[in-house]
């Protein structure tokens, strides 16, 4: 009796359909990149001016440099989850030197993206998007962008941490 009373028991337990997330894929992967844009910017504003130019060694990119490149890639990475051109006009890494024109670059790629996130779906995003790696999805690409976003934002990390700033993450 109590073996027939534990396999009931196991029945009706899988058989129940598990709690569905009210949160869609697109809305958890737009949340994801929301906390790489808010690290990243929120240390673009709180470094000095001087230390935009920062570098540990000649063989990496400077601060300035590492924000210009997040910014390209945003338009790089979000063009693609939409299937579309690139709408960039220049190459941040290389034109911006300034934390002002370098906070207005990172302005307008995280503004095209946050434009892309919004118009997301979760049917566009499973959908088969031409990316550099390979054929993906549109939110493989935006996955890889977030963790592009967060590999940069770990180098900026590093080099505020070697300027004894605390960085924004760890603010919290």
């Amino acid at each position: 009796m109590t073996q027939r009373l534990f396999y009931a028991a196991l029945a009706l337990t899988l058989s129940t359909p598990l709690a569905v997330s009210a949160q869609s894929v697109a809305e958890s992967l737009t949340g994801l990149y929301n906390v790489t844009r808010t690290n990243v910017m929120a240390s673009a504003e709180l470094l000095d001016e001087e230390l935009y130019a920062f570098r540990p060694t000649e063989e990496v990119r400077s601060m300035g440099e590492l924000f210009g490149h997040i910014a390209n890639a945003q338009y790089t990475f979000c063009a693609a989850a939409a299937g579309e051109q690139s709408p960039a006009t220049e190459n941040f890494e290389q034109t911006r030197t300034t934390k002002a024109q370098i906070l207005e670059a990172l302005e307008m790629g995280f503004g095209y993206c946050d434009e892309v996130h919004a118009n997301m779906t979760d049917e566009a995003g499973a959908q088969a998007v031409n990316f550099f790696t390979g054929p993906n999805t549109a939110f493989g690409v935006l996955a890889f962008n977030a963790a592009h976003n967060f590999e940069h934002y770990g180098n900026l990390v590093t080099y505020m941490r070697l300027n004894g700033i605390t960085p924004p993450s760890s603010m919290q």
